[in-house]
């Protein structure tokens, strides 16, 4: 009795091997790959499309200041949040996966990913911490007026949505612009990224702009 031969599974493709080869290139020189499962990680507190329209209709609206006596150093930043983490140590533990730290809380290994643009790195050092609500924007929003414990609380605050870690051109494309002039390049992250910058503004009793009000307003009605 003859049986039938088991088939052979076909032969990879020249694009595939070549796929194949840039992968691990990848993985074995460069040390990127997102997770088997890879999802981005957003931080805490980001509120509901309802709360953040909400939010954002009981902002005070006015100019900014000139920015006068502004130095980033009046915003002690980076400081123990959690022993023995700072700010940013906490927060590449937080939003990074299968993140390993050593004794004194820095990345030994792990992925992240960048709200921003999506990109994906295995490298800590690659990312900056965003502040999502810049120090200067908050200066020329009232935190001029703000005490030093007032202002080192805003620049480490782990619980709001205001620490991000991202790209460091994406970081510092941005500046301290809000959203009326600058928005992430990648468009999935724009809902999520003015409901946490009004929220934020919203904790901290800071003012916009009738020009930075419209555009979130315009963003949530378009993308949220």
């Amino acid at each position: 009795m003859r049986t039938s031969p088991v088939p052979l599974p076909p032969r990879p493709t020249a694009l595939r091997l070549l796929a194949l080869v840039v992968t691990a290139f990848l993985v074995a020189v460069l040390g990127w790959a997102a997770p088997a499962s890879a999802h981005h990680v957003l931080p805490p507190g980001i509120p509901s499309t309802s709360t953040a329209q909400s939010q954002l209709d009981s902002l005070t609206v006015r100019p900014k200041n000139s920015g006068a006596g502004y130095d980033r150093s009046l915003f002690p930043h980076w400081v123990t949040v959690q022993t023995p983490c700072d700010a940013r140590e906490y927060v590449l533990r937080r939003d990074g996966h299968t993140v390993s730290v050593d004794g004194s809380c820095r990345a030994t290994s792990g992925r992240w990913s960048s709200e921003y643009d999506g990109v994906w790195t295995g490298n800590s050092s690659d990312f900056d911490i965003d502040h999502m609500v810049p120090l200067h924007d908050a200066w020329r929003s009232g935190a001029n007026t703000w005490t030093t414990s007032q202002r080192r609380a805003f620049a480490n605050d782990v619980d709001a949505p205001q620490l991000w870690a991202v790209t460091a051109s994406s970081n510092r494309t941005k500046g301290d612009r809000d959203p009326a002039s600058w928005l992430p390049p990648r468009t999935a992250i724009h809902c999520d990224y003015v409901k946490s910058w009004v929220n934020v503004k919203y904790r901290y009793d800071l003012s916009v702009t009738s020009a930075e009000k419209s555009a979130i307003r315009n963003t949530i009605d378009t993308r949220c």
